[in-house]
């Protein structure tokens, strides 16, 4: 059974980090492109940070460029979004997909920076 699951979200005051986990099973996962997206309210969804397979190759969008940080860990099948420099405009429910062969996505987690 293949399952995706985010955590790590929360309420963050602006300037803050915070760092979100994406653990999956069920399949090989190592061999997954590993994205994050994000969606805010009334907005669409953006990928904001992806991470290949074979060398851990990372790209960013703009918004989050030196900002955020993907990284994985393939014998504990997770990934990671380090996230500092919170911005308000930052508080959206965040996403974990996994791509390769068929498309797996988390159900989300709730990100929320505000003072």
């Amino acid at each position: 059974q293949v399952q995706v699951e985010e955590s790590g979200g929360g309420l963050v005051q602006p300037g803050g980090s915070l760092t979100l986990s994406c653990v999956a099973s069920g399949f090989s996962f190592r061999d997954y492109t590993m994205s994050w997206y994000r969606q805010a309210p009334g907005k669409e969804r953006e990928q904001i940070a992806v991470i290949s397979s074979a060398f851990g190759s990372t790209a960013y969008a703009d918004s989050v460029k030196g900002r955020f940080t993907i990284s994985r860990d393939n014998s504990k099948n997770t990934v990671y979004l380090q996230m500092n420099s919170l911005k308000p405009d930052d508080t959206a429910v965040y996403y974990c997909k996994a791509d390769w062969l068929t498309q797996h996505w988390g159900k989300g987690t709730l990100v929320t920076v505000s003072s």
